[in-house]
């Protein structure tokens, strides 16, 4: 009995780097889209994000299961519970790629991030891609000084998206009404993104170490 539970422990896990595997994927191409203004692609991002969501409710249904028929306590319960707010985390992070890839395809045939900060914007999507990338690697083998490079990577996308507001407030912001709003709403999305990507990132040092950060849950906010 107890090699199925540890069986269904291990396949929850597998899942999680599954879902956040699709994540690295959908910022990635997202980004890709909106620097592009690549149609095809946002698209795709749209029409996959279905996917993650389909993950996250099957993942979450077996550990409902799990928590009403093991009754898990310590170290188990503590897995199961993470892995419940890991998943709605990863989902989250699946919806703002999914809002940037919408911003990207709204504005098609045009790119929707003015000249001026495109370079600003190509840092937020790198910083992002860092953020999904690391978090997958962090999921798989729960190296913590990963943990520490997404808290990196999110205080650069906090920067970022202050410079934005800076642009958008200066004399010299000379850009049309809906580009100020996309320019508003694109920030937004990276910054949480990375604000999600913090949550996991301490979630999984919970996990290892016991641990638990009094900001564990920020992004939940």
């Amino acid at each position: 009995m107890r090699d199925i539970f540890d069986a269904e422990l291990a396949q929850l896990g597998h899942d999680l780097v599954a879902m956040s595997g699709r994540v690295e994927r959908a910022i990635t191409d997202a980004g890709v889209a909106l620097l592009t203004a690549d149609v095809t692609l946002a698209e795709s991002v749209i029409a996959a994000d279905v996917e993650i969501d389909a993950i996250e409710r099957d993942l979450d249904e077996r550990c409902v299961l799990l928590l009403a028929q093991q009754q898990p306590v310590a170290t188990d319960l503590r897995i199961v519970v993470s892995a419940l707010r890991m998943s709605a985390t990863l989902e989250r992070m699946g919806d703002l790629a999914r809002h940037i890839a919408q911003v990207a395809r709204g504005r098609y045939p045009r790119q929707a991030i003015p000249h001026g900060l495109s370079g600003t914007f190509t840092e937020m999507h790198d910083a992002a891609v860092r953020v999904a990338r690391r978090t997958t690697t962090l999921l798989t083998n729960h190296e913590l000084p990963l943990a520490e490079s997404i808290e990196q990577d999110d205080d650069l996308l906090d920067e970022l998206h202050e410079d934005t507001f800076a642009a958008l407030l200066s004399g010299g912001w000379d850009g049309s009404i809906q580009e100020a709003v996309d320019v508003t709403l694109l920030g937004r999305y990276y910054e949480r993104f990375g604000d999600h990507g913090v949550s996991i990132a301490r979630r999984v040092t919970y996990l290892v170490t016991g641990v638990l950060s009094q900001e564990l849950d920020r992004s939940a906010s």
